[in-house]
């Protein structure tokens, strides 16, 4: 490529981080949003995380046309293939954990039009907030380049599945004791699920994130190798509980 065809490749690419970060920003808010309706009633919160979602959806599109163009017209290698590459799988992620975050706030909206504040919900707030940050490191991840914090990710995931059956117990238990809170325990239960999984959303887009620094594909192998890899060591898949 020409000099000036590398300087315009490299500001699209820069452009294509912003993108990103942009619609991982949204994302962020929304899940935030979203279980502010369920835990304080805030309804308003509703049409919001609708609004940006929609604008989530859209940057998807956006996004994922761009790569494409500009795979088949600089045809990348190496790092840049890997940078775009990686993007493309952390768009599913993000757009799901926006899809996520949508589903709760609107179970927070039937919840309290139906029958009131439910008290453990300050427990899923616990979960949100472990969830944001992971999120939020993912990103950062993804801005500095850096596979150390995002192998952090990796390992808050192991907390947030404690969590989220901690959160399933006392659910359970609550059921078990008034049956009147039945139909709304499992909307609270389908709630703690979707936080639950943009954990697991979140700890794709860190694996992503060290593929496209280090150039390994750490998905399946366990915290540890995922650890090593990141530090550029080398590592093999293992057995973890």
């Amino acid at each position: 490529m020409t000099e000036h065809t590398n300087r315009q490749f490299s500001l699209d690419l820069e452009h294509t981080r912003s993108l990103f970060l942009e619609m991982g920003g949204l994302v962020e808010t929304m899940v935030h949003d979203g279980t502010e309706v369920l835990v304080t009633g805030d309804l308003s919160l509703v049409e919001r995380v609708r609004e940006r979602e929609r604008e989530v959806n859209r940057l998807e599109v956006e996004i994922d046309e761009r790569i494409g163009n500009l795979i088949a017209r600089n045809q990348p290698t190496a790092s840049d293939l890997r940078f775009l590459l990686a993007v493309s799988k952390m768009l599913t992620d993000m757009e799901r954990c926006g899809d996520e975050a949508e589903k709760i706030a609107k179970v927070g909206r039937r919840l309290h039009e139906t029958e009131g504040r439910y008290i453990p919900a300050v427990e899923l707030r616990h979960i949100r907030d472990f969830v944001v940050g992971m999120i939020r490191q993912s990103l950062d991840s993804f801005a500095r380049e850096d596979p150390i914090l995002a192998a952090q990710v990796v390992r808050r995931d192991k907390e947030v599945d404690k969590e989220w059956k901690a959160a399933l117990r006392h659910i359970i238990t609550y059921m078990i004791e008034d049956p009147r809170t039945i139909t709304r325990s499992i909307d609270l239960i389908f709630i703690a699920r979707s936080l639950e999984r943009i954990g697991d959303h979140a700890k794709n887009m860190a694996e992503r994130v060290i593929y496209m620094v280090r150039g390994d594909d750490v998905r399946h192998t366990g915290v540890k190798a995922t650890e090593r890899a990141a530090r550029g060591e080398p590592f093999e898949e293992e057995n973890e509980a």
